[in-house]
């Protein structure tokens, strides 16, 4: 389906968030800090539960990640947002692996439920995005997924209907 491998790793994703994977002014990954995957494990157009696309990737825990020293002091934990972030950017990263043009612009998610929370002493946090919706027309180039993210095998947050898009604006 796509010209791009099903897999990659830091190096690329790097890549991605300089514009050189996918060609400049398409689908784009933010810099470290705010890159919240390490590695893409697998991804595909027409795989996951509802056969429309999917995304499995990973994040290495580190005990010195710059959010735990100031979210929050004396109790550090993973900001719930930045778990978000990561669906979106993987998520937009998936329509961008498929051909598809534009910048990604996360557009809203239906419902989110925070399980647990992500500890320095954790080691490795999992993605894993069921696309339930791709959409590219003249006018729409979208996705709709529902995703989750594990925290050392264990269920931490949970979300349904996230939406991006991608826009030549």
């Amino acid at each position: 389906m796509s010209e791009y491998p099903s897999s990659f790793d830091r190096d690329d994703l790097l890549k991605c968030a300089r514009g050189e994977l996918f060609g400049e002014g398409n689908a784009q990954l933010p810099e470290p800090p705010m890159l919240m995957m390490d590695r893409i494990t697998d991804i595909s157009g027409d795989g996951g539960a509802h056969g429309k696309g999917h995304v499995l990737a990973e994040f290495d825990i580190k005990p010195d990640l710059w959010f735990f020293e100031c979210h929050f002091p004396g109790n550090p934990i993973m900001p719930g947002c930045l778990g978000l972030d990561g669906l979106w950017q993987l998520t937009g990263f998936n329509l961008g692996w498929r051909g598809w043009t534009g910048r990604g612009y996360a557009l809203g998610v239906g419902e989110i439920k925070l399980k647990s929370m992500v500890r320095p002493d954790a080691k490795l946090l999992t993605y894993e995005i069921d696309f339930t919706k791709a959409i590219q027309t003249r006018r729409l180039t979208m996705g709709v997924a529902d995703g989750i993210v594990k925290v050392d095998g264990e269920l931490a947050y949970e979300v349904k209907d996230m939406k991006v898009a991608l826009s030549e604006s």
